[in-house]
């Protein structure tokens, strides 16, 4: 396994907390656990901060350590291990993670990582206008609607996380620029499937719903993404 690192001294920030909101629910984390075992709620006090901040700061995992009294070692032990965890600085409006595992591959994710070269710049890193980033990430489990991206988004007031699927290289590269532009596409297929079923008609099951679109993506509509 790849050695990974917090970011450069210079990027982080001198401290973290907790907005009121989250704070709160960081309370019903802990709540969920014995009295001295709150250590379990470190994912998802650290998936929360990630949400609120777009990366895991070292500010962020010395708080979380006080927060659990836990040994800031120990936290940082988990937000190096789990890829999941963003340790450098991601776009203000959107984080963008490109499927690169065979089946997406072989369905064209290379044009996928071709549009964020091309459109955002080299993984890893921050667009040059601060809004955007990416990297290309292990199977996301959505095979049947390769090629896909899981797109991490702050944008409509809120934190977003969507799958977006059954693109080709024109598809994403309009909904990298909105992004960019702070909007909020359509997540779910591209291509207009209900979920997962054989693109065209449905054969089997075809009144097993009668909803215009899948829950995630009924969510998203209701959070502000266009319809």
């Amino acid at each position: 396994m790849s050695t990974r690192r917090l970011a450069a001294d210079r990027l982080q920030p001198d401290s973290f907390a907790f907005s009121p909101e989250n704070a709160e629910w960081v309370k019903t984390q802990i709540a969920k656990f014995p009295e001295g075992r709150q250590a379990s709620a470190v994912i998802p006090l650290l998936w929360r901060a990630q949400e609120q901040e777009g990366w895991v700061t070292r500010a962020a995992i010395e708080e979380t350590a006080r927060i659990l009294d836990m040994p800031t070692i120990r936290v940082l032990e988990v937000a190096t291990f789990y890829f999941m965890f963003q340790l450098e600085p991601t776009g203000s409006n959107a984080h963008i993670q490109v499927c690169g595992t065979t089946p997406c591959m072989l369905c064209g994710a290379e044009s996928l990582v071709a549009v964020c070269e091309r459109l955002i710049g080299p993984a890893h890193t921050v667009s040059a206008d601060g809004t955007l980033s990416w990297e290309e990430v292990e199977c996301l489990g959505a095979c049947a609607n390769a090629p896909m991206a899981q797109i991490d988004s702050w944008v409509k007031g809120g934190f977003h996380s969507d799958y977006y699927e059954d693109m080709d290289e024109e598809g994403f590269a309009r909904i990298v620029e909105a992004f960019r532009a702070g909007e909020y596409p359509k997540p779910g297929s591209q291509k207009g499937r209900f979920a997962s079923e054989p693109l065209g008609n449905q054969t089997a099951l075809t009144d097993d719903h009668t909803e215009s679109h899948n829950a995630a993506v009924a969510t998203a509509i209701a959070e502000g993404a266009s319809a």
